[in-house]
């Protein structure tokens, strides 16, 4: 009884911090990218905007990586832009492409309808080293990464409900 007792304390004690902590975690998820999450997030580098510049202020920033040629990427647009109505006051949806800005702007379908530029240097891709796209950093309003990962990986997809967790769990209020 005392070795099941002395067990389950040691259980505890050892497993607890990674149960309560389990957004904050990667979980062993793949990243085709190194791992930045509950780190400062880097500065963002656009060359030139193919939209108006958002207001990034106090809100979430989604930013994607992604490119035209990119079927996944393609495939994930119609369901950040449903992000961007659903979550409009909270969050700013950035697609970030390392293409020229002649090829992004010529990209019409599907439609694009958050904000989007270019970074054909690829200065923030390089900086976090990513080698797969579509690749997505979520960063809160104090600017901590708070999701990262390729938004489609099986058992890990960046959904409208996990988006939800974050902002509710990281979310920053306004004061009156």
């Amino acid at each position: 009884m005392k070795t099941n007792t002395l067990l389950l304390i040691i259980f505890f004690v050892t497993a607890m911090p990674f149960l309560s902590t389990a957004q904050e975690s990667n979980q062993g998820k793949k990243l085709w990218a190194k791992s930045i999450l509950n780190e400062k997030a880097p500065e963002l580098v656009i060359e030139k905007w193919n939209s108006k510049e958002p207001d990034t202020k106090g809100k979430f920033v989604l930013v994607d990586f992604w490119a035209t040629w990119c079927g996944p990427c393609r495939a994930g647009i119609p369901g950040l832009n449903n992000m961007q109505k659903k979550f409009i006051d909270k969050l700013v949806i950035i697609g970030i492409s390392d293409e020229s800005l002649e090829k992004v702007k010529s990209f019409k379908n599907p439609k694009i309808d958050y904000a989007n530029g270019i970074d054909t240097k690829k200065t923030v891709s390089a900086f976090l080293g990513i080698r797969g796209i579509p690749h997505m950093i979520l960063i809160d309003p104090k600017g901590i990464v708070r999701w990262e990962g390729f938004p489609g990986l099986e058992g890990h997809e960046f959904t409208e409900e996990i988006l939800e967790k974050l902002l509710a769990k990281y979310g920053v209020e306004k004061s009156s």
